[in-house]
């Protein structure tokens, strides 16, 4: 059996909704996660993605946030946060949902952004990371497969900046927030890295000014992370760049993973 497991920062789901639903159809994971909804529980598209076969689980609150899961092969257990989840400026921000879906358990994630180095929204973002770690505990000792995917907002390694020199001192690649990936490694997650399919590096985003895209000007900073049985189960993993192509495309690229349980 394969179990073809996904994650991608759709950038509002409202806007990307006929792309959504395209993608899906010529995909088909049995599991999507999805990040940066920017709509509400009640606006999510659920009938046209019922109409596909999949559940879904939101949390969205409308603001610059909200995550969710698809699901074909089931959907239980759904978590929203976990205990001890920071918020911000008072606000309990949409950005980690948990669920069962068959015989994986995943967390979509939507890191904060952490703006600048020094501001209040980077610190929060190392709290918020600090959090997961301990959130991951259990279950990265679990014997059922187990994966945190999602938008983490941090290229892990230079080489995964298209060039690192203009991020100095900048957020996404400061050792504070490495060292954050280093932690979720710790628990026992390992990193499924995905093999690039047209240039030498799998970027997953591109900014969409001065044709980012189009010159490979990317980051890569849509990871997944998974505990022994999922790693060992993992039979390939890329990132679909043509997602990222033609007009009404989101800034990201989904991670595709395919495993064979």
């Amino acid at each position: 059996m394969v179990l073809r497991v996904a994650t991608w920062n759709v950038n509002s789901v409202t806007a990307r909704v006929d792309r959504l639903v395209g993608w899906l159809g010529t995909a088909k994971p049995d599991v999507l996660c999805l990040q940066e909804l920017k709509t509400t529980d009640e606006l999510f598209p659920s009938d046209r993605l019922a109409d596909l076969g999949y559940e879904a689980a939101s949390w969205g609150s409308g603001r610059w946030n909200g995550v969710a899961i698809l699901s074909r092969v089931g959907i239980a257990d759904v978590r929203r946060g976990w205990d001890g989840l920071p918020a911000f400026d008072g606000a309990l921000e949409a950005r980690a949902l948990t669920a069962t879906c068959g015989p994986v358990r995943v967390t979509s994630v939507y890191v904060p952004n952490g703006r600048e180095v020094g501001h209040a929204h980077y610190e929060y973002k190392l709290a918020w990371l600090d959090s997961l770690a301990q959130a991951v505990a259990e279950p990265a000792r679990a014997e059922q497969p187990y994966a945190v995917l999602g938008d983490f907002n941090i290229a892990p390694t230079d080489a995964d900046v298209w060039d690192v020199s203009l991020f100095a001192d900048s957020t996404h690649v400061t050792l504070p927030e490495r060292a954050r990936l280093t932690a979720l490694e710790s628990q026992g997650l390992a990193e499924v890295h995905p093999r690039a399919l047209k240039y030498d590096k799998a970027f997953t985003y591109w900014d969409y000014r001065q044709l980012g895209f189009q010159k490979n000007k990317g980051m890569r900073i849509d990871l997944v992370f998974g505990n022994p049985a999922f790693a060992a189960a993992v039979s390939d993993a890329w990132v679909d760049r043509e997602e990222r192509k033609g007009a009404g495309a989101s800034d990201h690229a989904p991670v595709v993973v395919d495993l064979t349980m």
